[in-house]
């Protein structure tokens, strides 16, 4: 009877002491209730409690990453579009993300869809695509705001991906395709222009200098003359024509003329 007893008593001390001894790891720390009140945090590391009248619960310091579903809302010109983003939080004061809130995880998730929606409600779909970053930083100021008294840190939201209608992607593809054909030809007018600007450059040396113009055409021979099939055609300077026109002028009067 004394040896039953004894291995009642052993069984016993031992179910006490598994249910006071508690391991926490590094990412982890253990929030205290002692008889219904939260005295603190503890871990990691070896944890003791005192059976029955103290309970723990593991919270995770660890960097969450926490996708916010697609979200359809109308941007502030009227432009009904869906967005997702990606949100990056951690906990860091363990008691209140315990005490203040039921389940922190899920209500950070049901935070980040209502800023989403609000904050590309406020913003016009131009500024949506152009200014990504600017976005982003009020999401993520706004979602830190209103985790802050749960003890969550919101370190960074990105939007991934955007979804626009149908109808306006061909206009904003029209509208691309004619900013282009814009930039071409106002491109090929400032081209024009400065092209006009040398030749009439070219053409006051030219005149200044009038044996420029020969040695121009002496230039444009040798680079066309080495493609053997093509046909040259040598304008003749006025300068050297001139007096042959005048010898056979002279040559056609009548012997009593005299040349004036």
């Amino acid at each position: 009877m004394g040896f039953f007893s004894l291995s009642v008593l052993v069984l016993i001390i031992l179910m006490l002491l598994g249910a006071s001894i508690r391991i926490v790891q590094e990412y982890e720390r253990g929030v205290i209730f002692r008889l219904g009140r939260c005295v603190g945090a503890r871990g990691p590391g070896l944890i003791f409690l005192i059976p029955i009248i103290e309970r723990m619960q593991k919270v995770d310091l660890r960097v969450i990453t926490m996708d916010v579903p697609a979200q359809e809302t109308m941007t502030n010109d009227n432009v009904t579009i869906k967005v997702n983003a990606i949100v990056y939080f951690q906990v860091i004061n363990p008691v209140q993300a315990v005490v203040n809130v039921l389940d922190y995880i899920r209500a950070t998730s049901q935070l980040s869809q209502t800023t989403l929606r609000s904050i590309v409600g406020q913003s016009q779909l131009d500024e949506i695509l152009a200014k990504r970053e600017e976005i982003n930083q009020r999401l993520q100021k706004a979602i830190d705001e209103g985790t802050e008294p749960w003890g969550i840190k919101v370190s960074l939201v990105e939007i991934r991906d955007l979804e626009l209608p149908a109808t306006m992607q061909r206009a904003m593809a029209a509208q691309a395709e004619a900013e282009r054909e814009r930039r071409a030809k106002i491109i090929h007018a400032d081209g024009e222009y400065q092209a006009a600007e040398r030749l009439a450059e070219a053409a006051r040396i030219i005149t200044q200098v009038p044996a420029a113009l020969q040695l121009r055409y002496l230039q444009t021979i040798r680079e066309i003359t080495t493609d053997k099939a093509s046909t040259i055609i040598f304008p003749l300077p006025m300068d050297l024509v001139k007096p042959l026109l005048e010898m056979a002028r002279q040559g056609e009067r009548p012997e009593g003329e005299k040349i004036r």
